[in-house]
């Protein structure tokens, strides 16, 4: 990996840990308001951004919560496998956006992992939570789509990374 991206990956995860610690009240538990989630979108972009993703995921799980290893098990493993599923789409679906909402439908899927770490963990009900972790997560990247082309057009993410 080239220094250039590595760095890149660094600042992104600093920033997803920021993001994630500005709103804590309502990042966590069955509301999941975590606005840190729109850089998920970056990866429509360039595969490269899944590292700084995943380490930011991780880091913010490990200092900010109380669920401990279920939220690096649960939280990072959504993580990983919605953006995998995301990065592994591009290569069928090629518009941008398409590939935006596909993302968004399928981290809101997903957080089918999340209601599952929160009825073990803390008793939540399945279904409810799970409705409710995926509604939150859909809403935070739907506002997030369009912040991040926006940014796109002044950055330029897939050539930010190479």
């Amino acid at each position: 990996m080239k220094t250039k991206t590595l760095v890149i990956n660094g600042i992104l995860a600093a920033l997803y840990i920021v993001v994630t610690l500005l709103i804590k009240p309502i990042a966590f538990s069955s509301i999941q308001f975590r606005l840190s989630e729109m850089f998920n979108h970056l990866v429509v972009f360039n595969k490269k951004y899944i590292f700084g993703i995943v380490v930011g995921v991780f880091l913010a799980n490990l200092f900010f919560t109380d669920l401990g290893l279920y939220d690096l098990l649960f939280g990072v493993g959504q993580s990983i496998i919605a953006l995998s599923i995301t990065i592994f789409s591009s290569n069928f679906i090629k518009n941008i956006w398409m590939r935006m909402i596909f993302n968004t439908i399928i981290f809101s899927f997903t957080m089918f992992l999340i209601a599952i770490e929160l009825n073990l963990a803390l008793g939540y009900p399945f279904w409810i939570t799970w409705l409710s972790v995926a509604m939150s997560e859909f809403i935070v990247m739907m506002i997030g789509a369009p912040l991040i082309m926006a940014l796109n057009k002044r950055i330029n993410f897939n050539k930010l990374v190479s």
